[in-house]
């Protein structure tokens, strides 16, 4: 083909399954291979093949050129191009040369279809001659000289925006799916390729969620006009029956209980198919931690019956583990801690922990003045349901505090539940031993009550959150064997995050912490049960603990707490942000918060480089009513947002 012809109008017919989009285009993609849309329709990809062609190294020089009016287009469209991306580097001979060509012109082609340009051209010459003209084994300079010539043409609009068979609207909450018009899919929007393929995934989806697993997009009909720069895109949708959960046949399993496994799913014959359902119990499996891999597989078709049986295939992970680490900071000094696991004891993913630490090292070696913690965890998941699991702990430590030393044991035994993806519970009895010395002199306590917590948590991301809520509430009755007190500790925290329609690079984060004590007196309760505020993860720029009530022999904790933070975060980079907050709590005597004492306000920023894991955080913070023991400034350094 000439190059005058493969400048020419070329029309590509799908019948069937799609009729085409008429394009303006330079070159035409090879007859063994047909892609629209960024979607490969039949036939192999010829320069996928011969890419690896290896030969001596081809230099090039390269020019990109775009109209003044395309300067938009210019990062993605270069962002595409194998040749711009590698320019830097020869390409493996002047086969592999002509081969990085021909492939660019598709890829510059779905780049302009996912920009809404049907209408664009494409020319890419080597030498003068047009990439898409070169016999594979042509003679080139080296170096070779290309250019790449595109103009984006005019921005297409929807003229028709269509789903037949569109499901109906979803009678609950939890079964709603963006509708496509909301996304874009409508008569008057721009009509990129992404939007189009969206909206048929979105269609598809909203069959899935109401039960019918099987249900696909049967037909694309897409025209493109050119006198109107307009697309009609209709979009057909087959539902298909719907479907019942059958069995779960578990396979893979070595160590794991077959029939165990089955169950946690939460997979329940003959209740109607959800995706969902499939995610959360997949989520399930993942939270056992004794599988590397689990996948859950659905028949090809749905039974006589409507049912739909469901294959899930395990790999296991050794069932013991053991691990090590070390800390280090100048003001704790050099930490050091082991812990010896094994995930899997009887058969049912119960999970047995033995864990020590000790920090405080090197400052001194002085038993009394360490810190330390040894003990033992037994978990038991799927206890009643699949979402319930039974925990026990025991533990001794003690503890080396500025505000007081404890030295301890402490049992609990309970059990926590998942009511759903946002809702939880948990419910446990305690009791333990201590003895402390503080200001107050040396005192025994013990104590016996219980530990019950009710968490809604709606966060995109606990480690780093741009949109939803957090609310907990946690009550702790307790009685006090020493003194003879009946006691009870409540807190109630809330955090609330709005991100500015910005895709989180302006979130605005809030946090209110309330709590009190009641039924005892100061002096009468264990310190560790008393509020203190201050430090990274309260009251920001004041020292840890050192928020309290003051009395003659120094900060005590206090009977009532309250704290709020404020943040505003800005994402500036792909990878950086920064915050700017404020933070202020108060600690009273009292066992109701009455602002007697004054309220401490901490500000501040911070930067974010922001990793998979979650943010790495350093904050910067100063204190506006310093007092003694309190730093002039403060840095915090950690991993995720404060709050």
């Amino acid at each position: 083909m000439s190059g005058n012809a493969a400048r020419a109008t070329v029309r590509t017919i799908a019948s069937a399954a799609l009729a085409a989009a008429l394009l303006v285009v330079t070159h035409q993609p090879p007859a063994n291979a047909f892609e629209l849309f960024g979607l490969k329709l039949f036939g192999r990809d010829k320069a996928a093949e011969q890419e690896d062609t290896i030969g001596e190294p081809w230099n090039y020089t390269i020019d990109f050129v775009l109209p003044e009016e395309a300067d938009k287009a210019e990062k993605s469209l270069k962002g595409t191009s194998t040749l711009w991306a590698d320019r830097e580097k020869p390409a493996s001979g002047a086969a592999g040369l002509i081969v990085k060509a021909r492939g660019d012109y598709s890829r510059l082609l779905n780049t302009l279809y996912a920009d809404a340009r049907y209408g664009g051209s494409i020319s890419i010459t080597i030498d003068g001659r047009e990439a898409s003209d070169l016999p594979i084994d042509a003679n080139l300079a080296n170096p070779a000289t290309i250019l790449i010539n595109v103009n984006p043409g005019p921005t297409f609009n929807f003229r028709q925006a269509e789903i037949v068979n569109k499901a109906p609207p979803a009678s609950s909450r939890n079964d709603r799916v963006d509708d496509p018009a909301d996304e874009g899919f409508a008569p008057g929007k721009p009509a990129p390729s992404g939007t189009i393929l969206q909206a048929g995934r979105l269609a598809v989806e909203a069959w899935r969620q109401q039960g019918h697993a099987k249900a696909e997009v049967i037909e694309r009909r897409v025209t493109a006009a050119h006198d109107s720069d307009t697309i009609d895109a209709v979009l057909t949708v087959e539902p298909g029956r719907k479907a019942y959960y059958g069995g779960v046949t578990v396979s893979g399993t070595e160590r794991m209980d077959p029939e165990f496994v089955a169950r946690q799913t939460g997979l329940v014959p003959g209740r109607e198919y959800d995706p969902d359902d499939i995610a959360r119990a997949r989520e399930r499996l993942s939270k056992l931690e004794v599988f590397r891999s689990a996948r859950i597989e659905e028949a090809d078709e749905i039974g006589p019956s409507g049912m739909l049986p469901l294959s899930l295939v395990v790999q296991e992970r050794l069932p013991r583990r053991f691990g090590v680490g070390s800390t280090y900071s100048t003001l704790d000094g050099l930490g050091m801690e082991a812990y010896w696991m094994h995930r899997n004891l009887f058969g049912q993913a119960e999970r047995l922990r033995f864990e020590g630490k000790v920090s405080g090292l090197v400052n001194t070696f002085k038993p009394e003045d360490l810190t330390y913690r040894v003990g033992a965890t037994f978990l038991k998941p799927g206890v009643y349901t699949p979402d319930t699991d039974f925990q026990a702990s025991i533990f001794g430590d003690r503890e080396v505090l500025e505000r007081y030393t404890r030295t301890g044991v402490t049992a609990e035994a309970g059990f926590r539940h998942e009511f759903s993806k946002e809702f939880s519970g948990s419910l446990f009895v305690n009791a333990g031993r201590a003895r402390f010395e503080d200001d107050f002199g040396t005192r025994d306590f013990t104590t016996i009550g219980l530990a019950g917590t009710v968490t809604y948590d709606s966060r995109d991301n606990p480690a780093d959150a741009t949109t939803g809520f957090l609310a907990e509430i946690t009550a702790e009755p307790f009685y006090e064997m020493e003194y003879g007190n009946l006691a009870a500790r409540m807190m109630l925290e809330g955090r609330a995050y709005e991100d500015f329609g910005s895709d989180g690079r302006f979130v605005l984060a809030g946090r209110a912490k309330i709590g009190a004590l009641v039924g005892a007196p100061i002096d009468e309760t264990p310190p560790d049960k008393l509020f203190f505020a201050g430090g990274g993860g309260s009251v920001r720029g004041y020292a840890y603990r050192n928020i309290g009530v003051e009395t003659p022999s120094g900060i005590a904790g206090g009977r009532s707490l309250v704290e709020a933070s404020a943040e505003l975060r800005a994402r500036v980079t792909d990878s950086i942000g920064v915050v700017a907050f404020i933070d202020a709590g108060a600690v009273s005597a009292e066992p109701y918060p009455d602002f007697s004492e004054d309220v401490r306000i901490g500000v501040g920023g911070g930067l974010r480089y922001l990793t998979p894991l979650g943010p790495i955080r350093l904050d910067v913070a100063v204190p506006l009513d310093r007092r003694s023991g309190d730093p002039s400034v403060a840095f915090y350094v950690g991993i995720g947002q404060a709050f």
